[in-house]
């Protein structure tokens, strides 16, 4: 689930938890970020949509 910061099996060289905890929130938070932006697009492109239906519904 989450990038295997620190794990030997992986080539890196072992770290402590708070730095893994560090890590894994920073990564989270990027999740979070790019989730947001993304849902941002999402209710744009609806509200362009109704905004179009509620002009075509106007116009007839």
């Amino acid at each position: 689930m989450f990038p295997f910061w620190g794990n030997y099996c992986y080539g890196g060289e072992t770290i402590s938890r708070k730095s893994r905890l560090e890590n894994k929130l920073k990564f989270l938070t990027w999740m979070r970020d790019d989730l947001e932006s993304r849902l941002a697009g999402i209710n744009a492109a609806i509200d362009t949509i109704r905004q179009q239906i509620g002009r075509e519904d106007t116009a007839i």
